[in-house]
């Protein structure tokens, strides 16, 4: 049928094609590990990029936040250092006003006490009847 001289020769072609595919496939593997290799470094780059980048805009971010925080405690601050200044104001003004007309004080008295009893008496009437 086939000589052995031919069937040599289609041996060592089907060898030869075979080492060439082998060779394109770990040419293939190489160039892959290669551009996967790349793309990595590439990508490491980009995030310390955008690290040193967002860096300077966080550091803002905070200190912009932490000045916010401290206009608001001191506002807090002044709004308790008025309020006392005016408890303190309209604790005068009653002491004086009662040690000037201390006969209207004493019928203000009464008539806000009167008046706060009948109100809690309303308060519970109206609690009572549920």
């Amino acid at each position: 049928m086939f000589s052995r001289n031919s069937s040599d020769h289609t041996n060592q072609h089907a060898t030869s094609s075979i080492d060439q595919a082998v060779q394109s496939a770990e040419q293939a593997l190489h160039a892959t590990q290669r551009a996967a290799h790349d793309a990595l470094e590439g990508f490491g780059d980009g995030v310390q990029q955008v690290r040193r980048d967002a860096a300077p805009v966080l550091t803002h971010a905070v200190d912009n936040a932490s000045a916010l925080a401290q206009r608001g405690l001191n506002a807090v601050k002044d709004g308790t250092h008025r309020l006392q200044d005016q408890a303190r104001h309209a604790s005068d003004s009653t002491a004086r006003y009662i040690r000037d007309e201390p006969v209207k004080a004493m019928l203000i008295a009464a008539a806000s006490g009167a008046a706060l009893m009948v109100l809690m008496g309303w308060v519970t009437r109206s609690r009572d009847r549920r």
